[in-house]
């Protein structure tokens, strides 16, 4: 079957592509936006690109189009399969009907920690032997690709609350019927769908109403919307994690690289990793209760977490010039920038860290989070914001909120030529971002050398 996929270059999409072209199937694909780690992995794996939405990219006629949801009504492609006829579906649904029917499903959701929750839990599997399929909305450097089929009954998913495409505005989740489900935490994002934070609640409780009575859901104690969802009814039994929950870490050291895990009071091990921050210990929490409801003991779980290697785009070094070291980090989010700041503050100790932002997300773009970005960034010694045209809000005035110092730019030659009188050796760059942010990262490198 020739498969063609509309937004191909989403994490979650692309990861949708190397599954079909795994499957046997013809797989093409477009994007308005074609850049890695998307566009690398599609092409290492032979699956054709074409930029944008031309309708002669359905010559010849595909059998089948999966649409994104990034694409709505008066997309030229998506006006094309109408008119014609042509056969579609919603990537959330053509995984769940063709991937994940008779499969004992582990699905982490939540606001933040979804990507490397997932990557770590499909991680500890296969250092298990138990060769789960995966589907991650991100690049696992112990895996170098974001999907994969498997041979087992086991298949891990980073299970999204945003709606499904624009025909199924459900939450992509509730297409993935779990036996074993995270719920990592949960605040309000996705501005562009979601009206309030009851809103995404009441997705998070359809999520739950779909998990059977011999499954888990597993959830942090530390977040009220989350005990506000499984209020709502809940008929699968529940282990938590954090202060007063069954799963807990003690850090032995305070940027949580080593922290002892004890389950129902009695220690289990002591987990050594290259992990960082106090959201990753969770993280780590959630994901050995999740390996041990289908069979992977604790001991065995925190063996590989400590061999775990992260996700790309998650606090990846990318690159270290003259003693100046640049991460390129996913966060977007207040809490998430937030904590990832904090993970690296209290690795490097009082190195100067100077934070790149761009506020790409459509949260972000329709300013819901702008009042929590000035707290958010207080770990840093210097901020710069970027400001693309076309956002509709004053990022000045929220830069002048900041207790650090804090820059605006509207360019990246502005933003480099920032850096360069700023860096000396030592300074740690963190560049977040959930776009390709005009490939800053590697330009940021060659104008230090």
């Amino acid at each position: 079957m020739h498969i063609h996929i509309l937004g191909i270059c989403g994490t979650f999409m692309g990861s949708l592509a190397v599954l079909a072209k795994e499957l046997g199937h013809r797989v093409t694909g477009s994007d308005a936006n074609v850049y890695p780690p998307m566009s690398t992995q599609l092409e290492a794996q032979g699956i054709a690109l074409t930029q944008g939405y031309d309708p002669a990219q359905f010559e010849p006629t595909p059998d089948l189009v999966v649409i994104g949801n990034a694409l709505s009504r008066g997309n030229p492609a998506v006006e094309y399969v109408l008119n014609k006829g042509l056969p579609y579906v919603s990537g959330p649904q053509w995984l769940a009907d063709h991937v994940l029917q008779g499969r004992w499903v582990l699905a982490v959701a939540g606001t933040h920690g979804k990507t490397t929750t997932s990557s770590m839990l499909a991680w500890v599997l296969e250092h298990a032997g138990m060769s789960p399929g995966f589907l991650i909305g991100g690049v696992p450097q112990n895996f170098a690709v974001s999907a994969r089929l498997g041979d087992t009954p086991f298949f891990v998913v980073e299970a999204d609350e945003y709606d499904s495409a624009f025909f199924d505005k459900r939450s992509k989740f509730v297409h993935y019927r779990p036996r074993t489900a995270i719920l990592n935490n949960l605040e309000f994002d996705h501005a562009d769908i979601f009206p309030d934070l009851p809103a995404i609640e009441r997705q998070f409780h359809h999520l739950v109403r779909t998990i059977p009575s011999e499954g888990l859901v597993i959830h942090p104690t530390t977040e009220p919307a989350l005990q506000r969802v499984i209020e709502m009814g809940c008929w699968t039994p529940v282990q938590t994690t954090g202060a007063g929950g069954q799963w807990q870490a003690r850090l032995l050291s305070d940027d949580g690289s080593r922290f002892e895990v004890s389950f129902e009071g009695v220690v289990q091990g002591v987990v050594d990793w290259a992990m960082t921050g106090q959201h990753n210990v969770a993280n780590a929490l959630a994901t050995l209760a999740a390996a041990r409801h289908v069979g992977v003991v604790p001991a065995m779980g925190i063996t590989g977490l400590s061999a775990f290697k992260s996700v790309k785009r998650r606090m990846e070094k990318v690159a270290e010039v003259r003693g100046v070291t640049i991460y390129d980090d996913f966060a977007h989010h207040p809490t998430a920038i937030a904590t990832t700041l904090d993970g690296l503050r209290k690795n490097v100790g009082g190195a100067p860290v100077i934070a790149i932002i761009e506020p790409r997300s459509n949260s972000m773009k329709l300013g819901a989070h702008r009042d929590g970005l000035p707290q958010s960034v207080v770990q840093a010694d210097q901020v710069i914001w970027y400001a693309p045209a076309n956002l509709g809000w004053d990022l000045a005035a929220t830069a002048a909120e900041c207790s650090v110092p804090a820059l605006v730019c509207d360019s990246l030659d502005a933003i480099i030529a920032r850096v360069k009188d700023l860096a000396t050796p030592g300074t740690q760059v963190v560049i977040m971002s959930n776009g390709g942010f005009g490939g800053l990262h590697g330009k940021l490198a060659e104008a230090l050398t």
